[in-house]
């Protein structure tokens, strides 16, 4: 093991991983999300919500604590509006089978995760009709293709914010004015730009925003939530206790007990606090310019071995920290085989959860391999990660 002094603090990492998997959980994590965690394990562990005494108290307050920085970052006027669920694919549950009802009309994007598309198909049986916007192979699309495809019982519209596989950024802001034009919410999908990206829903006319924890927040996985417009009502997905109107039969009216049953995870939303409280610090501007610095870098390195093929926007248009490629003569899990077993370097192949993004790169058949940077990667990373790449590519 060997001490890496990051840009999240100094942390060990083991077995000299360089790790390029910021799109699926941020690694390492800051040392005050660490402290964080561990702080509330040892003093603020009890239920919250759940009686008067005092570490009860101390753990409503972490949550508290952690609604109101999110709602800082995301410009959200009421930090109740916030309910906190497992992660970004819980909140997308709740949203869509909460809000949409038979006879509906959902628009979704061609580059949508698994956690949009999967609810959609499964609320398609149910009565709901969807329809599809496709992108260009790159990922990306026009707002007014958005608009085209709207119909009067149009009800809700589905945008991912940043592709996972692609990187490409939608215009989230211009198809709110389309989604407000028109009367029809918009629902949108944060999992790659929460953390990244400037997000305020009130300028933006995002209803719900959905968001991971443990991504580019920076903070523990089994953390994430779901903004709710304060004019909306959704069906909960889960009934059961919420330590507030325990003498009513059906689930409380109130936010955010309503969507929030169960016992919550408490030490993971005071690190994802101190995950929000540094992204707060140093600036999503300032990250985000971090990002794309490496990005370029790693792009730059790629272009330049022969037989690969980078997906996503071209360099100099934007895009999260996202770079996936495929080579011509090597299926990308062997590719992703050598990099982790002789390199020390993780990057995820196969699909990422995405086949209709795939189908929009075509890159159905094969896949790909997902190279994907964070606020604490480097440039010495960077240039490893093409050292390896130019030497495994000499023999193919």
């Amino acid at each position: 093991m060997r001490a890496v002094k990051g840009r999240g603090g100094k942390v060990q990492k083991e077995n000299e991983v360089l790790y390029f998997d910021h799109a699926a959980t941020s690694w390492p994590k800051p040392q005050a999300v660490l402290d964080a965690v561990m702080s509330a394990m040892q003093h603020e562990s009890a239920n919250p919500g759940r009686g008067s005494h005092r570490m009860a108290v101390k753990a409503s307050r972490v949550l508290f604590g952690g609604r109101r920085s999110l709602a800082k970052l995301f410009g959200i006027r009421n930090p109740n509006d916030i309910a906190f669920t497992l992660n970004t694919t819980a909140a997308l549950n709740v949203a869509i089978k909460g809000f949409l009802k038979p006879g509906d009309h959902v628009i979704a994007t061609a580059v949508e995760h698994n956690s949009v598309r999967r609810p959609l198909t499964y609320i398609r049986e149910h009565g709901v009709e969807v329809s599809y916007v496709d992108t260009d192979e790159h990922g990306e699309l026009d707002a007014a293709m958005v608009e085209s495809a709207i119909r009067p019982h149009t009800a809700l519209i589905i945008v991912n914010h940043s592709s996972n596989l692609l990187g490409s950024i939608l215009p989230v802001a211009d198809i709110g004015e389309v989604a407000r034009r028109h009367g029809v919410r918009l629902l949108v999908d944060a999992a790659q730009s929460a953390g990244v990206l400037d997000i305020d829903v009130e300028a933006m006319g995002i209803d719900m925003l959905a968001f991971p924890g443990h991504k580019a927040l920076l903070g523990p996985q089994g953390t994430g939530g779901l903004y709710l417009h304060p004019e909306l009502d959704l069906e909960p997905l889960l009934h059961g206790g919420t330590g507030s109107q325990s003498e009513a039969e059906g689930q409380p009216d109130i936010r955010p007990d309503r969507y929030e049953a169960g016992t919550p995870n408490t030490p993971g939303i005071a690190g994802l606090r101190a995950g929000v409280e540094t992204i707060l610090d140093v600036g999503t501007a300032r990250i985000r310019a971090h990002e794309r610095e490496l990005t370029l870098r790693l792009m730059d390195g790629l272009q330049a071995l022969k037989g690969l093929r980078i997906l996503g926007p071209p360099a100099g248009r934007p895009r999260t920290g996202i770079v996936s490629f495929v080579a011509s003569e090597v299926d990308p899990s062997e590719l992703a085989f050598i990099l982790d077993q002789h390199y020390g370097i993780a990057v995820r192949a196969g699909y990422h959860c995405t086949p209709l993004a795939h189908g929009q790169a075509g890159t159905s058949s094969t896949g790909a391999v997902r190279a994907s940077v964070g606020w604490t990667s480097t440039t010495d990373e960077v240039d490893a990660f093409i050292a390896a790449m130019k030497e495994i590519m000499k023999h193919y």
